[in-house]
């Protein structure tokens, strides 16, 4: 496939015309324009499988929690996923935070410099190696993520197909457009960067813009091409209790948190989940849509009545015709450890996602990242 499409593709005037693109078109994005491997790291561990969006929220936040990559290992688990909280696939946290380590005993602090010796560490795959080692070091290795496997699949007119076969085709023509004269106009991070940007504003995968693409006059395709059907969304209903209580001038919510064996989001902290059928009938505190990968959740909140608490009132709940006690008893038994927090900690707590979506939505938590001392 490479060799009979490439034929098509004029490799000099391509990187020519999408790289003056890049330099009038990019996006600016806080970890673009850094030279400190460690941002760079960081960067492209949290946009695996999460919108830019999303990314641009935690990265700085991020950063000042954790400004060198010493510091970062010297934190705890705890701490690390507390401020990971809410990005999702909590797991990309852990091993960034185990490779840190890692690199602090056994490299002296160094981040490897090849994609080679960056697939040595924990959390880190081979597009995320390419990544980190073009655009942090300079080496001469394509990124194909998504974004540029779609825009190879447009220029080559090859339909997506998920077999190994078909993602060799795609880095080798990847790695064929890539610049080789080490020049800083098609420096290879620059044109990764390029090739990334393009698929993600310009060759979406819903109705490309074909009309205001820099390449678009060396694309077999203009337009869709032929992908794999995705697999139907999940809808799932859920059920949780949000129970709070005061001592004196400390309100306190209670968590339950996961056990360190569970197959997603180990050890972080959620509301206790209640049997939807225990709730049948009641009206909830809150109604909420949580997505997570193919499934939609619709999550019912319960609670009690609550007085106004510092940032905002609560509203009434299912207290109404059940009692705080009936709630609390229809919680499953040994699902997890049952622990009070106080409110002011929550913004240091490693909380799921839907924990902190609730709390932020019925004002326990305020919505700003910042770690409140005791």
């Amino acid at each position: 496939m490479a060799e009979k499409k490439l034929k098509r593709i004029n490799a000099a005037i391509f990187r020519r015309r999408l790289m003056a693109w890049y330099g009038e078109s990019a996006r600016v994005l806080p970890w673009r324009g850094t030279s400190d491997p460690y941002a760079i790291w960081v960067s492209e561990i949290m946009l695996q499988q999460t919108r830019v969006v999303a990314v641009v929220d935690y990265y700085g936040e991020f950063l000042r929690r954790f400004p060198t990559l010493v510091a970062l290992a010297l934190a705890t688990e705890a701490e690390v996923l507390a401020a990971w909280s809410g990005l999702g696939y909590y797991n990309r946290a852990r091993m960034l935070h185990k490779a840190a380590q890692f690199i602090v005993k056994e490299r002296k602090g160094r981040l490897p410099a090849t994609a080679v010796e960056l697939r040595t560490l924990p959390g880190i795959g081979e597009y995320t190696a390419a990544a980190i080692a073009s655009i942090a070091f300079g080496e001469r290795v394509a990124v194909v993520d998504g974004n540029v496997e779609r825009v190879i699949l447009r220029l080559t007119g090859r339909a997506s197909e998920a077999t190994a076969t078909a993602r060799t085709a795609v880095r080798d023509v990847a790695q064929s457009l890539l610049a080789g004269d080490g020049t800083a106009v098609d420096a290879a991070g620059d044109q990764n960067q390029a090739m990334m940007e393009l698929g993600a504003t310009i060759c979406v995968p819903r109705k490309p813009l074909c009309g205001k693409c820099p390449v678009r006059t060396q694309c077999e395709t203009r337009g869709e091409h032929v992908t794999t059907p995705r697999a139907a969304q999940r809808s799932l209903p859920v059920a949780c209790l949000l129970e709070m209580r005061k001592r004196g001038a400390i309100t306190e919510v209670l968590l339950e948190r996961r056990a360190k064996s569970a197959a997603v989001m180990a050890s972080m902290f959620e509301l206790p989940l209640i049997p939807v059928d225990e709730v049948e009938g009641l009206e909830p505190a809150l109604r909420v849509r949580h997505a997570i990968t193919n499934t939609n959740y619709y999550v019912q909140v319960f609670s009690r009545g609550m007085a106004a608490t510092g940032g905002g009132r609560h509203t009434a709940g299912a207290g109404g015709r059940r009692s705080a006690n009936t709630l609390r008893a229809a919680v499953p038994a040994g699902s997890g450890e049952l622990r009070w927090v106080r409110t002011s900690q929550l913004h240091g707590m490693p909380l799921t996602g839907l924990a902190r979506k609730i709390l932020q939505r019925l004002q326990v938590m305020e919505k700003p990242q910042v770690v409140i001392a005791e």
